[in-house]
């Protein structure tokens, strides 16, 4: 420590001692700002602990999906009245952050989140780019018979394996609605890949769907069990029978696409919040008047063909269980052709 001197009136005063180091340096000071809590369905005006647990129930868990919700659509899902729906999604708007614009460099960290699948068959991941990903909604179409199902009940038992195995370490929800899952052949694939098959059967949740509102209730289950559950896989197989066989002819086609949209939403919601892959089957139908080309559609139209993030298309390619997947929309990923096995062992190249 040194001291400064000062001359007044032909006197020296001693000052105030000063540490040398920091004379020229300014002395900084740090203020700890404490963060505001983001704002929850509590803090919505007029909203008590009864209706609160309403909007949880109905799976508003957070004020922006309220936010851009209608009044109807709310007081239908949420069981509320209309007149209060509406105060609802005012103070929604006001305490949500809607403007929502993020930079590319953002979106790129999030993207880092995603997580891949493995299919249990190199050709098949590497047409995936790596595997079946997360935050996204994967079709799978085909004739029966082409390997859909064999593929969700692989990807069911995959689901369970460590992270660093190519699984998610998660828990799997399995909509069955043709009465297609086989616990017993879980059980095989399960020894195949060195698990005990009990453990990967109790970590798979089925739940077979009678009808189309029935298989959309189930979705809301779903959201209410992942509180507690940590999902990461959700199959529906299949996505369309029901609304096929439940929504006959012309007449019925614009309410059975809104049905099917609104379910699609639902699925992408849990896929994006949960970091979790929604595997759906589709059924087919063949185009009589298609001159050139392969005639089997999906069932769904431009509806399934806009939700869905990868579709797959699976066809039968000669003897021995072989298959042959084509990807036919990807996001970030070209067109192509893998050949697959389905095996007792499961899905293999």
């Amino acid at each position: 420590m040194t001291a400064k001197k000062a001359k007044k009136n032909d006197e020296e005063i001693e000052t105030e001692p000063v540490d040398a180091e920091t004379d020229s340096e300014e002395e900084e000071i740090v203020i700890d700002v404490p963060e505001e809590p983001e704002a929850t369905v509590d803090d919505l005006p007029g909203v008590g602990p009864a209706t609160a647990e309403k909007l949880r129930e109905a799976g508003y868990e957070d004020l922006l999906s309220i936010a851009v919700m209608t009044p109807v659509e709310l007081a239908d899902s949420a069981e509320l009245g209309e007149a209060v729906s509406v105060k609802i999604i005012a103070g929604a708007k006001k305490l949500a952050n809607i403007g929502g614009f993020l930079s590319g460099g953002a979106l790129l960290e999030r993207r880092r989140q995603v997580q891949k699948l493995t299919s249990s068959s190199s050709n098949l991941d590497e047409l995936l780019g790596g595997g079946f990903e997360t935050q996204a909604i994967c079709e799978v179409y085909g004739e029966f018979g082409s390997g859909k199902t064999q593929i969700g009940h692989q990807l069911a038992v995959n689901t369970v394996l460590p992270i660093e195995e190519g699984g998610f370490g998660g828990e799997v929800f399995y909509i069955d609605t043709e009465d297609t899952f086989r616990p017993e052949r879980i059980t095989q694939m399960a020894r195949a890949a060195g698990l005990d098959p009990e453990m990967v059967l109790e970590r798979i949740h089925v739940a077979r769907a009678y009808n189309s509102p029935h298989q959309m209730l189930l979705v809301d289950e779903i959201k209410r069990m992942s509180r507690n559950i940590d999902v990461k896989l959700v199959i529906v197989d299949s996505l369309t029978s029901h609304f096929r066989a439940e929504y006959i002819g012309r007449a019925n086609l614009a309410p059975r696409q809104q049905k099917l949209n609104k379910h699609l939403k639902e699925l992408k919601q849990l896929a994006d919040i949960n970091n979790a892959l929604v595997l759906v089957t589709n059924q087919v139908h063949s185009k009589p008047d298609a001159m050139w080309g392969d005639p089997t559609k999906p069932i769904g139209g431009h509806i399934v063909g806009h939700a869905s993030t990868f579709r797959l298309y699976l066809r039968k390619s000669g003897k021995g269980g072989r298959r042959i997947c084509r990807l036919v929309d990807s996001p970030n990923l070209p067109e192509g052709e893998a050949v697959f096995v389905v095996t007792a062992d499961g899905i293999r190249d």
